[in-house]
C-alpha cells in the first residue's frame, strides 16, 4: 500500500502562509502540518488549526526554528546575537555544524525543549518534529532533537535524505544542489540515531528540490514512483498578503508560495493520485 502524506511547513509564519495553508487542507491537498512556534502568525493559527485537526484529521507537528526570530526560552548565549535574536540561516548553519560542544548543544536542547512545550501547552498534540531549514539534523542539533521528541512522545521525526528525486531535473540551481545535499547528507546520518531513540521516519521524503520550483510534472513523476509504505512531501504554499511583513519572517508569502499552492489544488494533481492508487494521510499516531 502507497501512502503519502502532505506537510506544509511554517504554519505560523504570518497570515499570509497561513491563508495558503488552510486553502489547501480545506481542499483535501495538505494533510499534515509544522508549526512555527516563534512565529508572528501563531496566534492566528492556532484556533483554525484544533478546529481542522479535528474535523479533517491533519496531524501537527513541531518545526524546530533555531535560526530566525527570537528564542523562547530566555536568554542564549551561542545561539543568539546582541539583539537577543536568532543568528540567521548561514551563521547558524555554521555554528550548528559544530560536534560536542556541550553548552552549545545545552542550549538547542533548552529551546527545543520549550518550543515543544509551548506547542503542546497550546492544546494540540504534537505527533512529528522536523527543524527550520532542516536544523534538526544539524551535527549540534540531531541528538538534543530525538531525545526531546522521545521524551515528548513525539513518534515521527523528517530525514530529508532527497539525492535525486524524479521530476527535479533542472529545477534546482547551483546553489540550491549543493544545498540539497548538504541537507541530504546530514539527513543520512541522523538516521542512524531513529532506532536507539524509538522513532520512526518515513519511508521516502520529497520536496528539497522542489522548494519554490513545484511543477505539475514533477508531482506526477513524484507519485509514479513512490514506493509501497509511507512518503513524506514537504509543501510550503502561502498568499501573497495585501500588507508584508517586516522583519525576520518577511520572505514567507511570496509569489512562488502562491504558485505552489495553485498546483497542490490543480486537478491533476488529485487525478495522479487516484489514478495510481496513492492514499493521502496524516502522520499516524
Amino acid at each position: 500500500m502507497r501512502r503519502l502524506v502532505v506537510n506544509a511547513d511554517d504554519l505560523g509564519a504570518d497570515e499570509g502562509r497561513n491563508q495558503g495553508i488552510f486553502e489547501a487542507i480545506e481542499r483535501g491537498a495538505v494533510t499534515s502540518v509544522s508549526i512555527l512556534v516563534n512565529g508572528p502568525g501563531l496566534k492566528d493559527a492556532l484556533a483554525e488549526i484544533r478546529r481542522l485537526g479535528k474535523t479533517r484529521g491533519v496531524s501537527c507537528g513541531i518545526h524546530l526554528n533555531l535560526s530566525e526570530g527570537g528564542p523562547l526560552s530566555g536568554a542564549l548565549r551561542l545561539l543568539t546575537g546582541p539583539d537577543g535574536r536568532f543568528l540567521g540561516k548561514a551563521a547558524t548553519q555554521r555554528l550548528l555544524m559544530r560536534s560536542g560542544d556541550e553548552e552549545l548543544e545545552m542550549e538547542v536542547s533548552k529551546e527545543t525543549n520549550e518550543q515543544i512545550r509551548r506547542l503542546r501547552e497550546a492544546g494540540l498534540t504534537v505527533n512529528h518534529l522536523d527543524g527550520h531549514q532542516h536544523v534538526h539534523v544539524f551535527p549540534a542539533v540531531v541528538r538534543a532533537a530525538m531525545k526531546a521528541a522521545a521524551h515528548h512522545g513525539i513518534p515521527w521525526i523528517r530525514i530529508p535524505d532527497e539525492p535525486h528525486p524524479p521530476g527535479a531535473n533542472g529545477l534546482a540551481c547551483a546553489a540550491m544542489d549543493e544545498e540539497i545535499r548538504l541537507f541530504s547528507g546530514l539527513a543520512g546520518e541522523a538516521r542512524g540515531f531513529l532506532e536507539s531513540h524509538s522513532l520512526r521516519a518515513p519511508d521516502r521524503f520529497f520536496g528539497l528540490s522542489w522548494k519554490g520550483r513545484l511543477t505539475e510534472t514533477a508531482l506526477e513523476a513524484m507519485v509514479r514512483c513512490l514506493p509501497d509504505g509511507l512518503s513524506e512531501l514537504m509543501v510550503h504554499p502561502g498568499r501573497i498578503m495585501s500588507r508584508p511583513p517586516t522583519g525576520s519572517f518577511h520572505s514567507f508569502s511570496t509569489s512562488e508560495r502562491e504558485h505552489e499552492l495553485e498546483i497542490l489544488l490543480a486537478p491533476g494533481f488529485r487525478a495522479m493520485l487516484a489514478k495510481e492508487d496513492v492514499e493521502l494521510t496524516p502522520f499516524p499516531p
